[in-house]
């Protein structure tokens, strides 16, 4: 039997689901603009972090210790795509994308309101850790969202 659906450019598109389509593209381009964000603002800020941070002395010991950081925040992403897909699955979407929304929210403020090494030692890289991989856990949750955002 032949197959009689007329070619893309000939089907009617309903409204809402050309409403739907533009929606998942806005949500899951916002939520990419803002992973990047995160990277470019981290990079961009690395020199700065390095020296004020980690314990002076050698400046290439210094970035490497900062790109760790970055690098670590790699692997708890996953592990957030994991929970906020749990999240999801319990508490529902919007209630998964508010908390991973915050989550992002209150691991840059706290990155932008650490002390340096010179006020708490060796507390302030400590501290610069645990905010990036608070906020990348929430990236992973973002990213999930992005991934899912069509069912």
């Amino acid at each position: 039997m032949a197959d009689v659906t007329p070619p893309l450019a000939q089907q009617h598109l309903d409204p809402h689901d050309t409403r739907k389509r533009i929606f998942a593209i806005v949500g899951t381009s916002s939520g990419n603009l803002v992973e990047w964000f995160d990277f470019y603002v981290y990079s961009f800020c690395a020199l700065y972090f390095a020296s004020a941070f980690f314990p002076s002395g050698d400046a290439t010991t210094q970035l490497l210790q900062t790109a760790g950081v970055f690098a670590v925040g790699f692997l708890i992403r996953s592990i957030g795509g994991w929970l906020f897909g749990y999240i999801a699955d319990k508490h529902g979407r919007p209630t998964s994308m508010l908390i991973s929304v915050c989550m992002m929210c209150c691991g840059s403020f706290v990155i932008a309101c650490l002390p340096t090494y010179r006020v708490i030692g060796h507390w302030a890289p400590a501290l610069l850790l645990l905010a990036r991989l608070f906020q990348r856990l929430s990236v992973g949750g973002g990213v999930w969202h992005q991934r899912n955002l069509h069912e």
